[in-house]
This record gives structure tokens, C-alpha cells and sequence, in this order.
């Protein structure tokens, strides 16, 4: 299967911190329409302090591992996770900004606010998130979106057609926000592979509600 680069920006081995404070960035992401109905926003260093929702990510999500049955055997899922439900208060005020941001930056389009925050944390190379569409809820039979905000060091985001096609690959770096929108969830899939090295990175997926 052909893949095209499209937003690849270059790898980092081991995650360090920006230097210096920056301006915080306006909300306008470049979008990319998809086959299908589908589409794809990108907005490189959007989130204002990504150093210090690093380390508040870290320390302050209850993080848990699970297991799960695949191919007949019950196998370690190879990343720590958390979800914060309505109303529960998120670990650091940015992330509780970012949520209020995106949710009056998409109202015209969603029709809704994002409401659930879930957290992933891959510890290294070897954690990885297999291809899926976020299709339990009301986005398996709805156009819905999923922002997600990455912290620390970079990994690509995969996306591919359902039924097979050209993928293509956004390397998702520090501060960097991606929104999935449209029919997305359930015309595409979408994968984070593993890696030979890599360093800590945090992911928080804001949803709407009912969408998992």
C-alpha cells in the first residue's frame, strides 16, 4: 500500500522541552479534505505551554494498563490510558482552554462541544495503537470529529481508506493539534505504528459526546 508524506515533519529521537516561552497560536489549522467526506485539520505548535502539560500529563493522570483478548489470547495493550468523563476536571488549565477553543472554533460545523478527554501515553518506540476508527457510539452511523493534542517527543499519526487505498502520515510533534472531522471515523482508519526509537509522548483526544 502506497503511502504519501503529506504533513511529515522530521523525527526526534529523545523528547526534549522548548528553550524558550512562545506566543500562544491563533486557532487556524491547514485542513485537508479526504476521499469520502472525509477531512483532516493540522495546526503545528498550537498548544500554549506543551512543556508544562507534559509534565502535569505525567504526574497527575491516574494512568492504568489493560488487557484485552486479540487473535485468541489475552495480550498487554501496549500503552497506558485514562478517559476523563463530562465534567471531570482536566490536569492542567491549558487542556481545559484547548477544550473550550476548539469546541467555539468547530461549533458551526459539530453542532455540539467536545465534552470527554481521553489521554494516551506511549512510553516509547514499542508503544503503538493499531488501525481503527473511533466507531463505538453515535460515529458509527454519524459524521462526528476527534481533536487530538500531542505532547513530547514526535510520532506519526496514520490514516488509510477503509477497504484499502493511498495512506498517508502525519508526524504529530510537540504542542501540535490534529482534528479529524467529517465522515472520518468510519470511511477511514487510523493507526500510530511502533518504531525502532522513540522517546515519552502524550496524546489527549477530545470528543463529543458518545463518541469512543
Amino acid at each position: 500500500m502506497g503511502c504519501r508524506d503529506d504533513f511529515s515533519a522530521g523525527h526526534v529521537a529523545d523528547f526534549q522541552g522548548t528553550l524558550f516561552g512562545e506566543e500562544p497560536a491563533l486557532l487556524a489549522p491547514e485542513r485537508r479534505h479526504l476521499a469520502m467526506g472525509a477531512w483532516v485539520d493540522v495546526q503545528r505548535n498550537w498548544l500554549e505551554h506543551p512543556d508544562e502539560v507534559f509534565d502535569a500529563l505525567v504526574a497527575r493522570v491516574p494512568w492504568r494498563a489493560e488487557r484485552r483478548e486479540m487473535w485468541d489470547k489475552v495480550v498487554d495493550v501496549p500503552r497506558l490510558l485514562h478517559t476523563y468523563h463530562v465534567g471531570e476536571p482536566l490536569p492542567h488549565p491549558d487542556l481545559e482552554h484547548a477544550r473550550a477553543e476548539l469546541s467555539a472554533h468547530y461549533l458551526p460545523e459539530l453542532g455540539e462541544p467536545f465534552v470527554t478527554a481521553g489521554c494516551c501515553y506511549y512510553r516509547d518506540g514499542r508503544d503503538s495503537v493499531a488501525w481503527h476508527g473511533d466507531t463505538i457510539g453515535r460515529s458509527r452511523t454519524e459524521d462526528t470529529m476527534v481533536a487530538i493534542v500531542s505532547v513530547g517527543d514526535p510520532r506519526r499519526l496514520m490514516l488509510r481508506p477503509r477497504g484499502g487505498g493511498p495512506s498517508i502520515s502525519i508526524t504529530m510533534g510537540h504542542g501540535d493539534l490534529v482534528v479529524m472531522g467529517g465522515s472520518c471515523q468510519r470511511t477511514w482508519e487510523h493507526a500510530v505504528p511502533k518504531v525502532a526509537h522513540a522517546g515519552p509522548r502524550l496524546s489527549v483526544q477530545f470528543r463529543p459526546l458518545n463518541v469512543f
